[in-house]
């Protein structure tokens, strides 16, 4: 499927899984959002009643967002909103379903979240449902601190939110990306 027709898909698709995935939040009472370590909260779509708890519960003073503009324009704090609560704020569109982060994207949230981490503050990485792109970014992230390979980082992030789920694209991007590091360590 070209990109043009994933990202038409993923724009007709955006609302009513949107809804479909907050009834289910609401009916089997599953979590919006999960804590993966000290720095890293990943989940749905950080929506506005939420601000108050994600900043003040969970400590959260920085967010990475792999939306696309149409996807967050109604539900969630705009940019210049988190900026106003003191939030730092990085966005960058990654398509839904079948996308992966380009290299300068995931470089630069993976420093992001580092400067953060090294401040002991908590980052929220979230996409729409926090299933697939969040997921991807938020396992680059456990294999990069923790030296871990794309399998472990894969287990940790489904023990805490079991209905993350990634397609063969973004498995082969993880593997990948492991597989590069171990090359840039044995150099």
């Amino acid at each position: 499927m070209s990109n043009s027709v994933t990202y038409m898909f993923a724009r007709v698709a955006f609302y009513p899984s949107l809804l479909y995935n907050y009834i289910v939040h609401l009916i089997s009472k599953r979590p919006w959002y999960h804590r993966i370590d000290e720095t890293v909260l990943f989940g749905a779509l950080p929506l506005r009643q939420m601000t108050k708890e994600l900043i003040e519960k969970e400590n959260v003073k920085a967010v990475v967002s792999t939306n696309y503009n149409f996807e967050v324009e109604h539900f969630t704090p705009t940019e210049d909103e988190w900026k106003q609560l003191g939030i730092d704020y990085l966005r960058f569109p990654v398509l839904d379903f079948m996308g992966i982060p380009s290299q300068s994207q995931l470089d630069e949230a993976l420093s992001f979240i580092e400067r953060h981490r090294e401040k002991g503050h908590s980052v929220y990485v979230h996409c729409k449902a926090g299933r697939t792109r969040s997921a991807t970014l938020v396992a680059c992230y456990l294999m990069k601190t923790y030296n871990i390979d794309d399998d472990s980082a894969w287990e940790n992030i489904v023990s805490k939110r079991t209905h993350a789920n990634l397609f063969q694209i973004q498995k082969d991007f993880l593997h990948e990306f492991h597989l590069n590091r171990n090359k840039l360590d044995t150099l």
